[in-house]
């Protein structure tokens, strides 16, 4: 009996349609045995985890950043929580070596020293205290710039993740305070302030009289070190060695050379810490950049010298003019009462807009 054709034209698509199916789910693994409507949002939920964790610019960087971001929550918050913590132990130490210079020293170098060294000691102590002082309290006093969160014209270089506001040049969001800050240098946790536009130059000019004074402190307190250390050590000595009694060495005697070897420890080593830093801002300073710009400068040089180019900070205007401009000095005069003397004027700008060159040669005759 032969077979039908029809049965057999039949019987050749079914195989041909199973094979054609085998295939299609060797190829696409077993989720082609589920619904089309399954499939679909199971897509859609293995795009929505990875694009949590992907993307076309992921890198090593924001993988660590990523990896890094509970500490650094942590830092931000300790920081916010002792910010006033540490505005008191600067006030403390600082009021500590100020009583010990006032009661100790002050009475020994009226006493002991010639009338042009009494008269060099005390302009030169005070003039560099009313310096910490004063640059102290405009730092942590004064606010360092926010850029304005209505709608205006100013022009801005990006918006802001966190504020979800525009953000002008120069300007970088602080975890710490919450908010953007223009042209933010840094969060400094000893003004328990950020540095910024209104403020760096107070800052600066703290840290800059501070290691002076640090300075002046050590180098003229170095013998009177030397002097209570070797008198704190041969009254130790005698005092387990010799039969008779010791010289008399009172309690007075004993605080005395404690404070000044308090001192002298204390002001060497901020010296030699804050003087760092000071050295550090001045060459930022020099290049007109900050701390954050010079991070940004260098990875945006890195990346031009790859393809030929130079970079160029449009913010440098030379090194002299550059100390013009965040001294704010426009004649002569100016080094002197805006530069060694106390000074509350304004920076250069607002903070928004920044001229390509804001010093016109004929603005200071130097």
């Amino acid at each position: 009996m032969r077979p039908c054709p029809t049965f057999l034209l039949v019987l050749l698509r079914w195989v041909r349609l199973r094979m054609c199916a085998r295939r299609w789910r060797y190829s696409n693994g077993n989720n082609s045995r589920l619904p089309l409507c399954v499939r679909q949002r199971w897509a859609y939920l293995k795009l929505m985890v990875n694009s949590l964790y992907y993307n076309s610019l992921t890198n090593s960087d924001v993988v660590m950043d990523s990896l890094m971001e509970p500490i650094f929550w942590m830092v931000d918050l300790l920081t916010r929580w002792f910010g006033a913590v540490f505005v008191c132990l600067v006030v403390i130490l600082t009021s500590s070596i100020l009583l010990i210079a006032y009661v100790g020293l002050l009475p020994l170098i009226l006493n002991t020293y010639s009338p042009p060294w009494i008269v060099w000691h005390i302009g030169y102590g005070h003039w560099n205290l009313i310096m910490i002082v004063f640059h102290y309290y405009k730092a942590t006093k004064t606010a360092p710039g926010y850029p304005p969160t209505v709608k205006n014209d100013i022009p801005f270089v990006s918006v802001c993740k966190k504020c979800i506001i525009p953000k002008p040049a120069r300007t970088h969001h602080c975890g710490i305070c919450n908010t953007c800050i223009l042209k933010m240098d840094h969060h400094c946790p000893w003004l328990n302030n950020c540095v910024g536009h209104f403020n760096q130059r107070y800052f600066f000019c703290f840290c800059l009289s501070m290691t002076l004074g640090c300075v002046y402190c050590s180098i003229s307190g170095r013998n009177l070190f030397l002097d209570a250390y070797s008198a704190i050590e041969v009254h130790a000595y005698t005092r387990f060695t010799y039969q008779t009694p010791p010289p008399p060495y009172t309690f007075r005697d004993k605080m005395f050379h404690k404070s000044i070897i308090y001192m002298w420890v204390l002001t060497s080593t901020v010296a030699v810490a804050l003087g760092g830093l000071t050295i550090w801002h001045a060459v930022l300073i020099s290049r007109g950049e900050t701390s954050i710009e010079r991070h940004i400068n260098n990875k945006e040089a890195e990346r031009m010298a790859k393809h030929g180019k130079v970079y160029k900070n449009p913010f440098n205007y030379g090194r002299l003019n550059n100390w013009k401009v965040f001294f704010g000095v426009e004649k002569r005069s100016h080094w002197l009462t805006r530069v060694l003397l106390p000074s509350g004027h304004a920076p250069y700008g607002n903070g928004l807009t920044w001229d390509i060159c804001p010093i016109r040669k004929d603005m200071i005759p130097v």
